[in-house]
């Protein structure tokens, strides 16, 4: 008889006693120590192999420090620091700004994603935002860390059944559990939110006047600080642009700054303003250079025969450029126009002439239209808190308002 039985369970055949009740045990097999130590080395270099492309950097730098240990001992790696710090302090010194791309900003966002996946599972799980299915218990996927000075952003992999509205209802608890000062949460994509976290408030100080680029990028020019403290660029080439906002919000400083980020673009004579000033409070301030790089209006006849002037010249290079191109390059032929209102309400709401009313509306209409020859900067107030979108209602009309606002 075969003294082993394959199956599930098997009866122990080598009995001598025949009125002995049989012992049912599963079959038991010796695996030879020489084929475990092939597994476990072949899933060791599956792991390295892993490791070495989900982290080349690193994996690259410890082979090079191991090299130079083996070569030079420890003078040689004393020397490669000191060679190291030496390049970086003059990266950072020559160009701070890629500098900051490729190594400061990847480096905070290592530490930092360090930091939220000690805490994660205690937070998420004090917080309530962790499930029990099943007897086991489903946290949030970490993902992602992109770190600034100022502020966090990570991807969170949400557990099934979870919704964004979940995490809304619990930043306040996300904000302290993580040491921030305050927490917003955003859908990224289907089954995954970003989580900002505010370590610092960017904007608690006076921001000084930026630097002034000698080529500035219409598409791009730079007004101040954001809330992560990232530059804030603004877009005027190729779009309109509204700025609201209740008195004393700083409209004015942001009108100034992209002004003065215009200037040397206004000098060459690639730029080309038209300032709108029914207040006479703002604009006139800057009235020489608008008088000598483009047109200064205050009354509300100048302000209507300026539109309409505008609007001609549109119309005439867009006669022009018809079958030619479709975008407009800033030239000294073809500058780019710049209409400049402050505020629109004084030509509509606040205008006591009709007609006026009536022409500037359509003027501005005209100007509006995304035609190659530029395109209006409004400012508008509005009595409330200060807002950011175009969709508020026209102010009620004031003719008795203060010119100052």
């Amino acid at each position: 008889m075969r003294k082993v039985v394959t199956g599930e369970q098997q009866a122990q055949l080598a009995n001598r006693d025949p009125f002995a009740m049989p012992v049912m045990r599963a079959p038991v097999y010796r695996t030879p120590g020489w084929i475990i130590a092939v597994a476990q080395f072949c899933r060791f270099l599956v792991w390295l192999a892993r490791l070495i492309i989900s982290h080349p950097l690193a994996a690259s730098l410890l082979t090079l420090l191991t090299l130079i240990w083996l070569n030079a001992g420890w003078p040689g790696l004393l020397v490669l620091v000191v060679v190291v710090t030496v390049i970086l302090a003059a990266w950072r010194s020559a160009r701070p700004v890629s500098f900051t791309r490729w190594v400061a900003t990847p480096a905070r966002g290592k530490r930092r994603s360090w930091f939220y996946r000690r805490r994660w599972g205690a937070v998420m799980t004090v917080g309530g935002l962790s499930s029990f299915y099943q007897g086991r218990l489903l946290v949030p996927v970490l993902g992602k860390v992109a770190s600034t000075r100022y502020m966090d952003r990570v991807q969170v992999r949400l557990v099934s059944g979870q919704s964004p509205a979940d995490f809304a209802d619990h930043a306040d608890n996300l904000a302290h559990g993580f040491g921030a000062l305050l927490c917003r949460v955003r859908t990224a994509r289907p089954g995954v939110v970003l989580l900002e976290f505010v370590r610092r408030d960017a904007l608690a100080q006076v921001i000084p006047a930026l630097p002034v680029h000698p080529r500035p990028d219409l598409r791009a020019l730079p007004v101040g600080k954001r809330e992560d403290g990232l530059p804030w660029l603004v877009r005027l080439h190729g779009t309109h642009l509204l700025i609201a906002g209740a008195t004393g919000a700083g409209k004015a400083s942001l009108l100034w700054s992209l002004v003065r980020a215009m200037l040397p673009a206004i000098r060459a004579g690639i730029v080309r303003v038209l300032a709108a000033d029914p207040k006479l409070m703002e604009l006139a301030f800057g009235r020489v250079i608008f008088d000598r790089y483009g047109a200064y209006a205050a009354d509300p006849e100048s302000i209507a025969l300026m539109l309409e002037q505008a609007v001609a010249d549109m119309q005439e290079r867009a006669a022009r450029f018809a079958g030619r191109r479709r975008d407009h390059v800033p030239a000294t032929e073809d500058p780019f126009v710049v209409v400049l209102v402050d505020e629109v309400a004084f030509l509509t709401a606040y205008q006591r002439d009709r007609k006026l009313t009536r022409a500037d509306h359509g003027r501005a209409g005209h100007v509006d239209h995304p035609r190659p020859c530029g395109r209006v900067l409004r400012r508008r107030r509005f009595a409330g808190p200060a807002q950011g979108r175009a969709e508020h209602p026209e102010p009620v009309p004031r003719p008795d308002r203060d010119a100052a606002g």
